[in-house]
């Protein structure tokens, strides 16, 4: 029907009329709904729907105000600025559907089916998974105490910045020698402390696409925000290897998402509780201010702005003789070596990373593996065997070899072999001619 010409229309000229017919018996909407010379049963109402800026809505017949279900529905509910919910959604969601998703009880069950199962947000999952929780760290681990003051400061520092009347760096920077467990003793501390990181690596600071690494980090950031507030337990932001990422080595050209990520890294360290992912900007929109760690080899690689004192506070790590001690004694504690025993190994390899103490242990198992791989049926037929368990019965135990002094020595030993090999060969020089000494 239409409204137009009534009075309820010539009183309001400026508006668009839409009308809705309620209360509609089923019978009549399936089979008898365009024809004029069926009366239904039950009367319907005429409803229509005036859009005006206050979107009230009246009814045809009476010409009253229909109340409106709360002034607290998200769905009615204005911002600041006038604007309602879904105008809000559309500005920060780049897809509703992911960033919402067709979760029973949030926007609409009807079409939320059954399919998928009641939530069909399929990225869900994942969102949760992005901090890090190191249930993984079993046992017991020596920390530094010089590592773990240091990063302890740090991120008690960051969390109290308002109450201090000084200015606090919201990066610190960990950095030395390849292989001297930076990023393991960062995370021990983590699980001492309880704090639940966002970690990222150099390899996600690199994109086809531009500016989608300084989008990343910022969307990271505010992950990490949002532990603190939905979980109560403190977090951080990690990147790992951040020289690698964003580093100038010889003449590597820099790139156009290189430039972005510095620029998103000062730009959050400077202005920690307002972080944009690209939605309009609201008063309201403030963010916790959450600690940045980053590891890396060499920071003067880096772009100097960046790793300024009053952005990113710097620290050396070089493990002592008895911090190496002490971390490799915990590493071979379980295998029944005394820490008289360790000293011996460490001064008998020394200048070594603290992996290459690792690698030791590793090196050892080498002998059993080969001998379980026989018992097993031979190398021919070991992916059989591997992928058919149940079919061909289980597989032979693998029984750890026993570790000795003297096994290690032997081990390290190899490897210091390797070591000089590289060093020594050269290769390259043999293949490309004119590359520099």
């Amino acid at each position: 029907m239409n409204l137009n010409g009534s009075k309820f229309a010539q009183k309001i000229p400026q508006l668009q009329i839409m009308t809705l017919c309620l209360h509609l018996p089923s019978w009549l909407c399936k089979s008898h709904f365009f024809n004029p010379l069926v009366s239904p049963k039950q009367p319907y109402k005429l409803i229509t729907l005036c859009c005006s800026k206050s979107d009230e809505v009246k009814d045809a017949n009476t010409s009253k105000e229909i109340k409106k279900l709360s002034q607290q529905s998200s769905w009615e509910a204005q911002d600041s600025e006038g604007k309602d919910y879904l105008y809000r959604l559309g500005a920060e969601a780049d897809n509703m559907n992911i960033a919402i998703g067709a979760r029973a009880g949030v926007i609409d069950d009807l079409f939320t089916g059954n399919f998928l199962g009641k939530d069909s947000d399929i990225v869900f999952d994942y969102r949760q998974k992005v901090t890090r929780s190191f249930e993984y760290l079993q046992g017991d681990y020596y920390i530094a105490p010089i590592f773990m003051d240091k990063v302890v400061c740090h991120i008690v520092k960051n969390y109290i910045a308002h109450f201090l009347n000084t200015k606090v760096p919201l990066i610190l920077g960990i950095w030395g020698g390849k292989g001297q467990g930076k990023t393991f003793q960062t995370e021990l501390i983590f699980r001492a402390m309880g704090v639940e990181p966002v970690i990222m690596s150099a390899g996600e600071l690199e994109s086809e696409r531009a500016g989608e690494p300084g989008k990343l980090i910022r969307e990271r950031y505010r992950t990490a925000s949002q532990v603190v507030q939905n979980q109560g337990k403190m977090s951080c932001l990690m990147i790992n290897d951040i020289d690698a990422g964003l580093g100038r080595f010889g003449n590597t050209q820099m790139t156009v998402n290189n430039q972005i990520v510095v620029g998103t890294l000062m730009n959050i360290s400077d202005n920690p509780t307002r972080v944009s992912i690209g939605q309009v900007w609201r008063e309201s929109d403030i963010t916790h201010r959450i600690p940045i760690i980053f590891t890396g080899n060499d920071f003067s690689t880096l772009y100097a702005p960046l790793i300024r004192d009053g952005r990113m506070e710097k620290f050396y790590w070089q493990p002592t003789q008895e911090d190496i001690v002490n971390i490799v004694h915990k590493m071979y504690q379980k295998d029944g070596i005394m820490k008289d025993e360790v000293d011996t190994i460490v001064k008998e390899f020394p200048n070594q990373a603290l992996d290459f103490y690792g690698a030791l242990r590793s090196r050892t198992f080498d002998r059993f593996i080969l001998k379980w791989v026989d018992d097993v049926g031979g190398a021919e037929n070991l992916g059989i065997r591997l992928l058919k368990q149940k079919k061909d019965g289980k597989l032979p135990e693998f029984v750890p070899p026993k570790q000795t002094v003297e096994a290690l020595l032997e081990s390290g030993y190899a490897l210091i072999k390797e070591q000089r090999l590289i060093n020594e060969t050269k290769l390259s020089k043999e293949y490309m001619k004119n590359i520099d000494d």
